[in-house]
């Protein structure tokens, strides 16, 4: 491999070395990385899904109902635990897939009292159509690097959000 391009990080690392040559900045080059591929990488990741027609939090909706498995229902506070939402953000969300005619908020079978949030046909035929486009394009995000380095990658971003999430 030839030499690595230079890089906006590069240049706040080489701004602040100058300024402040007694700090340690390699941690902060890879925590900008970090935060600059999660701005970039987003972006392509929400186009697919408005491509769709749908915004992330309707697909992180869709995309919980159709994991949980047949018979693709899930009470909603059970959603907005999954996906840490507030339930008042949870009932938005809902209201909206549910005029779009992408789940339907049926009464639970043990607690008539309650409700559970299951998939119409319209949204899980549209699920399963984004969730390929989705995986396809993650997949062409990371091939740039080699089945090893994405294994690699993997394991290093497992360690390093779990030692954050113990915190």
């Amino acid at each position: 491999m030839g030499e690595m391009k230079q890089d906006p990080v590069d240049v706040i690392v080489e701004q602040w070395s100058r300024e402040r040559p007694d700090l340690e900045l390699e941690a902060m080059a890879v925590i900008g990385r970090l935060g600059r591929l999660l701005v970039v990488a987003q972006g392509a990741i929400e186009a697919v899904f408005a491509a769709h027609g749908l915004h992330r939090g309707e697909f992180d909706v869709l995309a919980a109902l159709r994991r949980s498995g047949t018979p693709f229902e899930l009470n909603p506070s059970v959603l907005a635990d999954t996906l840490m939402l507030s339930r008042a953000g949870m009932t938005g969300r809902l209201d909206r897939l549910e005029s779009a005619g992408l789940v339907r908020r049926i009464a639970d079978v043990e607690d008539r009292r309650a409700v559970r949030v299951a998939l119409t046909d319209a949204g899980r035929t549209l699920i399963d159509t984004v969730v390929t486009a989705h995986t396809a394009n993650e997949t062409r995000i990371l091939s740039v690097l080699s089945a090893k380095d994405r294994g690699e990658l993997d394991r290093i971003a497992r360690v390093l959000l779990g030692s954050l999430e113990a915190e």
